[in-house]
């Protein structure tokens, strides 16, 4: 898409995202204008997606339209560059992961992971071992998926963060902050450093594939970002899959903060891509609404406060997973 669409947009482009919805069981829509009923039901799809609700359709909104009208079969599935996204790639990781091959977490991204947990199936199932998940795989998937137990993915995302010292001590973490935050970043750091773990404190990215791709670079066993913006805390979660360990650290995080901060927003499952497009456990933190300036002096005078209670929310999550 070229540009974005909200209430009192019209034209072909608005007349294509009518059957978009329509076809995703959205109510029929008459015309090429963005009115109340399309605001609605786009609120209600970046509801049922975990996206952000404003009712604009950005490119990741539209991203999800897109992907969410594809079912495994549809095409083939294999190790692509660009990564190949969809509701078909979130199905076949569910049913390796409820199979007992390791697919990764279910985001909907075809990636190496997926790819080994589906070149494993297909040797297991006495298939050609090619990397492609075409009709015959899908045929294959679909007779022995009576056998699937639950998907291990949670525990699988568990045991990557087990290592022989508790706590945070040899422990990657990466802290994006925005320009708002930089200051709580760097406090963040210093007591994540004085616990034992290995840290960066960066910038937040033009775009959150941006911000995902540098905690990729980075190696790290954990993210945190700090921005404004209406979630106190948020973790991966897709309609079939959450992050286990981000789910655990965003509630501690919570927890942690209750008493420290007003206008609480509590704890949410999302699909953001910063979230979704990171390969470890993440957190995001909006700790305060964009241009509150009260927030913004009342996250200043209790800065220490913060970043201890963020730090110990950590250190008590990875001691008790350790």
């Amino acid at each position: 898409m070229t540009k974005e669409l909200r209430l009192g947009d019209s034209g072909e482009a608005v007349r294509d995202l009518h059957r978009r919805l329509v076809s995703r069981g959205y109510s029929p829509f008459s015309g090429d204008v963005f009115d109340e009923i399309t605001d609605g039901a786009v609120r209600s799809f970046q509801t049922e997606r975990g996206l952000r609700v404003d009712g604009i359709i950005g490119r990741q909104t539209f991203s999800a339209l897109v992907e969410s009208g594809l079912a495994l079969g549809d095409r083939m599935l294999y190790l692509h560059q660009p990564l190949l996204r969809g509701d078909d790639v979130l199905d076949l990781q569910h049913q390796m992961n409820a199979l007992g091959f390791a697919a990764g977490p279910e985001d909907g991204i075809f990636g190496p992971l997926t790819h080994h947990a589906l070149l494993d199936f297909q040797l297991a199932a006495g298939l050609p071992v090619d990397g492609i998940c075409g009709d015959t795989s899908v045929a294959e998937l679909s007779r022995v998926g009576g056998r699937a137990a639950g998907s291990a993915a949670g525990l699988r995302e568990r045991e990557g963060l087990r290592q022989e010292h508790p706590g945070l001590l040899g422990r990657r973490l990466y802290i994006a902050a925005s320009p708002e935050m930089t200051n709580l970043g760097d406090h963040v750091i210093r007591g994540l450093i004085q616990a034992g773990a290995t840290g960066i404190l960066d910038g937040i990215g033009a775009e959150d594939s941006a911000t995902a791709q540098a905690a990729n670079r980075f190696e790290a066993d954990f993210a945190l970002i700090l921005r404004p913006g209406d979630y106190r805390c948020a973790y991966f979660a897709s309609p079939r899959h959450e992050s286990v360990m981000g789910r655990a650290v965003a509630e501690a995080i919570h927890g942690q903060l209750a008493e420290l901060l007003v206008g609480d927003t509590g704890v949410h499952g999302k699909t953001l891509a910063v979230l979704r497009e990171t390969s470890m456990p993440t957190v995001v933190c909006e700790l305060i609404a964009p241009g509150d300036a009260a927030a913004t002096q009342q996250l200043a005078t209790r800065i220490g406060d913060i970043s201890r209670a963020i730090v110990k929310a950590l250190r008590e999550v990875l001691e008790s997973n350790s």
